[in-house]
């Protein structure tokens, strides 16, 4: 299937939350992504499907650095196209984006952890990708 890149980087067709068709997950995949963000320490308590489950970025969803804000007011898709890119906000995204990647290697099974990778943990990388293009 097609990889969809966020904002931010992150490659939501891999991501176990994301939820939109034809990426649509059961019920079981997504309380086992809740329990697994617990575990990480994503969330301080196992949060229901409704919360977990995302269908992509939008300006309305919460995120913690605004960046999906910022590139809807620059009218572009993700930050790699920004002539600003990488600015200090999305350095400081991916420092704590990976400074998740210890305690996931330490809950997660193997699969788990190469589906965080792919997902979360390679945005940087991503967005290089996309920039040479």
């Amino acid at each position: 299937m097609k990889r969809i890149i966020a904002a931010c980087g992150n490659d939501c067709s891999v991501c176990p939350r994301y939820n939109a068709p034809p990426y649509k997950k059961t019920k079981a995949e997504l309380h086992h992504t809740a329990e697994l963000w617990y575990k990480i320490g994503y969330r301080d308590h196992v949060v229901s499907n409704d919360e977990i489950s995302c269908n992509g970025c939008s300006p309305e969803n919460w995120c913690r650095y605004h960046v999906i804000n910022c590139c809807s007011e620059k009218n572009i898709e993700n930050c790699s196209q920004c002539a600003e890119y990488p600015c200090d906000n999305m350095r400081e995204c991916f420092t704590v984006t990976s400074s998740f990647e210890p305690k996931c290697r330490q809950v997660c099974t193997y699969d788990e952890y190469a589906v965080m990778s792919r997902a979360f943990f390679e945005k940087e990388k991503n967005l290089n990708e996309l920039r040479k293009k």
